[in-house]
């Protein structure tokens, strides 16, 4: 039973699930403070809010929300990278509401894959792109960054929507190596879930001897990853010219203030990049909150290094062959700074 389509405007609930089927929209008790609380808008992050879903027609939903959707600025990117930082420090009332890895995009790509029709799917991220935004005071920007498990959609993002613009974040591949081998176990069977929905969206067509992805180590399939979403990257750059830049983690981390205003400039927002840079969201870790700054993140590849280096030097050497004979740019063009 769908409930009342006020639920669309009421900044106390959050737009967080899709039902193809029922082609409704589901949201959930979830205000500002528990967004911004919350690593990510998933099920477990947003706790007890889940379990009372109030779906809402999609046209209902549609129509409840008026008009002029707000403002939409992405952050995309391609794992391990700060994203979850930079989007942190994009929360500014009045100004930008962020929002991380919303799973109703997830549905969407998740649909897609499983046959939505490619005029259906787009009609249905472009409605839930808008209704992210519908309770948001007038003249705030939404700000989103989606899981990169979502970064096929980001051409139908861009082209739904002129006034998107996007940074494209992604770590440098030495780095992306590290952060994979530094998490164990769990970091590398997530690299090959991820792999294999880039795979089923179609990003993973890359020249590769041998071509069937159980015969390469988990390393491997990371830097596969990796050189997907950075081929995708070029081209977005490509397609869309100055709307998206692009931003490497590194650069991030030794120029937050000067990252964080180029990517406002981008934006068109008028933010305290410099202050902005010097609070929590640079000096505390964006999934525990603890005290945590770029030494500390340092120390965390260095002790990957010291453990897994022999690997991660041999993958990185063999990523390069691969990504020369594919014609990806290690070096993406558009660069913010």
């Amino acid at each position: 039973m769908t409930v009342p389509a006020e639920r669309v405007r009421d900044p106390e609930w959050l737009l967080h699930r899709y039902d193809a089927v029922g082609d409704a929209f589901h949201y959930v008790p979830a205000n500002r403070a528990l967004r911004e609380s919350a690593v990510f808008l998933t099920d477990a992050q947003l706790a007890g809010a889940v379990r009372a879903p109030a779906p809402v027609r999609r046209q209902a939903a549609l129509a409840a929300a008026g008009g002029q959707p707000a403002p939409l600025k992405l952050i995309l990117h391609s794992a391990f990278c700060c994203s979850t930082l930079l989007a942190r420090a994009f929360e500014v009332p009045g100004i930008a509401h962020a929002l991380k890895e919303p799973v109703v995009l997830n549905d969407i790509a998740g649909w897609r894959r499983r046959g939505g029709a490619p005029r259906d799917v787009a009609a249905r991220l472009g409605d839930a792109l808008h209704l992210l935004g519908a309770a948001l005071p007038a003249g705030e920007a939404l700000v989103v960054k989606p899981s990169n498990a979502v970064n096929a959609l980001a051409p139908a993002m861009l082209a739904l929507r002129a006034d998107a613009r996007a940074v494209l974040l992604h770590a440098p591949l030495p780095t992306f190596l590290a952060s994979v081998a530094s998490k164990g176990l769990e970091g590398r069977l997530w690299v090959r879930e991820l792999y294999t929905k880039l795979a089923a969206d179609g990003l993973c067509d890359l020249a590769v001897e041998p071509t069937d992805p159980l015969r390469h180590s988990d390393l491997q399939i990371a830097a596969l990853g990796w050189l997907a979403q950075h081929r995708l990257f070029a081209g977005l750059v490509d397609r869309f010219g100055s709307r998206v830049r692009t931003l490497d983690s590194a650069t991030l981390l030794a120029r937050p203030a000067d990252a964080v205003g180029a990517t406002a400039g981008l934006f068109d927002l008028a933010i305290d990049a410099p202050a902005i840079a010097a609070g929590p969201a640079f000096t505390r870790h964006s999934k525990t909150g603890t005290s945590f700054g770029s030494g500390e993140r340092g120390a965390v590849h260095d002790n990957a290094r010291a453990t897994h280096g022999e690997e991660i030097a041999l993958v990185e050497r063999w990523a390069m062959a691969v990504a020369e004979a594919n014609g990806i740019p290690l070096g993406l063009p558009g660069a913010l700074l």
